[in-house]
């Protein structure tokens, strides 16, 4: 099902259903911890995909909509009180 990937800093591969398999073996906090440590490193590289024209797009609809109403926000408490009055 997954491929095995090299590894180009060890020039070395790694099967990824195996190291999956490890992975899943993890009890549910430290897969939550690994995860974060990935996001980490990939941040750290500044590694972002490339946006696609549909999310430019909406990025672009989005600031020109704030610059156009400026006083149309809500604060992170008005928020969290909408979503729990939909509870």
């Amino acid at each position: 099902m997954y491929q095995t990937l090299a590894d180009p800093k060890t020039s070395c591969c790694m099967d990824i259903t195996a190291t999956l398999n490890q992975i899943m073996s993890l009890n549910v906090e430290d897969r939550i911890l690994l995860v974060q440590a990935i996001w980490d490193s990939i941040a750290t590289e500044q590694a972002y995909p490339e946006l696609t024209d549909q999310q430019k797009q909406e990025l672009d609809r989005r600031i020109t909509d704030s610059q156009a109403n400026p006083d149309n926000v809500m604060t992170w408490q008005e928020i969290r009180a909408s979503i729990r009055n939909q509870e």
